[in-house]
Order: C-alpha cells, then sequence, then structure tokens
C-alpha cells in the first residue's frame, strides 16, 4: 500500500509547476519517435505472424463440415481486434518501452542528473515524465491500429497461400455480423494500457537507487509491475464495458 500511495503522490506532481506548452512540446515528439517510429518494425513483424498463426490454428480447430469456413477470419477478426493487437502487443510494448523508460530515468538519477534539474528549480517529474506518458497515450493506440491491420493481412496472406479459405470467404468473415464498438473499446484499452505501462516504467525508474545493479533491477521490476497492472486493467474494463447490462 505505500507504494501504491507513493505511486499516486508521482502521478498529482505531474502537472505542479509546470513547464511551458512550447518546451513540453518539443519533448513530446522526441518521446514520440522513440517510443512509436522505433517500435513499429517490431509490431508490425509480431502481430503479422499473430494473425497468420491464428488463422492456421483457428482453421485445424474448426473441422466440422457444418460450420463455413468464413468463420475462420471472424474469430480471427474477434481475437485480434479484443485481445492480440491491444493486450498482447501492449505486453510486449511493456517489455521494449517501458523497460527503456525505467532505465533512462534510472540512469539519470544515480548520475544525479534529477537531482540536478531538481537544484535549478526545475519539477522533474513534470519535465521528464509528462512528455513520456503524453507521447506513450498519444503513440500506443496507434500502434495498436497497426498492429490489428498487419495481424488480418497476414490471416489474408496465410489463408490466400496455404488454400484455408479463399479471398472472397476471407474479406466476408471479416465484415460479417461486425460490431463497430469492438474498436472502441480496443482505443479504450490502448490508451489504458499506453498509460500505464509509462506511469509505472517511469515511477519505477524514477525512485531507482543505489548504481548500475539498480537500474536493472528496475527496469525489471517496471516490466512485471506493468504487465500485471494491464492484465488487471484488461479484466476490469471487460467487466465494465462488455458485460451485459
Amino acid at each position: 500500500m505505500k507504494e501504491v500511495g507513493r505511486y499516486f503522490i508521482f502521478l498529482s506532481n505531474l502537472l505542479v509547476n509546470r513547464e511551458s506548452f512550447k518546451t513540453h512540446y518539443k519533448l513530446v515528439i522526441d518521446e514520440c519517435v522513440l517510443i512509436g517510429l522505433d517500435s513499429i518494425f517490431l509490431f508490425v513483424l509480431v502481430s503479422s505472424f499473430m494473425g497468420a498463426v491464428s488463422t492456421v490454428q483457428t482453421a485445424f480447430n474448426l473441422v466440422a463440415p457444418y460450420i463455413p469456413r468464413y468463420v475462420i477470419s471472424q474469430v480471427v477478426r474477434e481475437m485480434t481486434v479484443l485481445e492480440l493487437a491491444p493486450t498482447v502487443m501492449a505486453i510486449i510494448y511493456a517489455g521494449k518501452v517501458g523497460s527503456s523508460m525505467a532505465g533512462n530515468l534510472g540512469t539519470m538519477r544515480i548520475t544525479e542528473q534529477i537531482d540536478a534539474l531538481e537544484v535549478m528549480g526545475i519539477n522533474s517529474v513534470n519535465y521528464l515524465v509528462l512528455p513520456k506518458i503524453t507521447a506513450s497515450v498519444l503513440m500506443f493506440p496507434m500502434l495498436v491500429i497497426v498492429s490489428g491491420v498487419c495481424a488480418l493481412l497476414g490471416g489474408y496472406v496465410v489463408g490466400l497461400l496455404t488454400g484455408i479459405l479463399s479471398p472472397t470467404e476471407y474479406i466476408y468473415g471479416i465484415r460479417y455480423a461486425f460490431n463497430p464498438f469492438t474498436i472502441t473499446f480496443a482505443l479504450i484499452k490502448s490508451i489504458a494500457f499506453g498509460f500505464l505501462v509509462s506511469s509505472i516504467s517511469s515511477f519505477k525508474g524514477y525512485y531507482t537507487t543505489g548504481g548500475a545493479l539498480e537500474v536493472g533491477i528496475s527496469s525489471t521490476k517496471a516490466v512485471t509491475t506493468s504487465v500485471i497492472a494491464i492484465l488487471l486493467a484488461d479484466y476490469l474494463l471487460a467487466q465494465l464495458l462488455l458485460s451485459p447490462a
């Protein structure tokens, strides 16, 4: 509980003694490049293979002759939009981006760069952490959209190459009984996950004590805690937004 309270106090300091909009704008753009552009190749690669594997495995399990083949792409669509793109990629995001945030801030802490900012009268939480959280909340939903598109394209390509189902059947299954709210739900989850990963990782890195060994420990704790938070938030959001009235 002490750690949770410390985390919320940390968040409350984000908007105290704020820097100018111009300063934050430049910092946010830099963070967006680090978070978004440097992660897009990994997201495209992983999500494409996830979509391909999901198509093959779904086809393997749907062996009954009375089940139409377009159901394969319908199942892949639901898996991708509801879980694979937002949740599974959030765990990968925590491992790549979250550990990097914690490591950078931890290094700044042990080399006394954060202390130097505080001596100059700068709110280091606002200056260092807020741009990371803002960029994460902006970029992760975009990465989720890219991930979803690539997963569906990966399934399409595998279905076409292996003959599991025709392009017409795949597209029909993607469009069949589509509920637009699933897209909204996925984006809500991606915003929540982007905030959780960036804030928790920054918190762990910001309060690093010791030396280089402790920086690595902080990065590991940041990823572990972020993954737990993602799974808990995933359940809570599903319960709140998808459970029947």
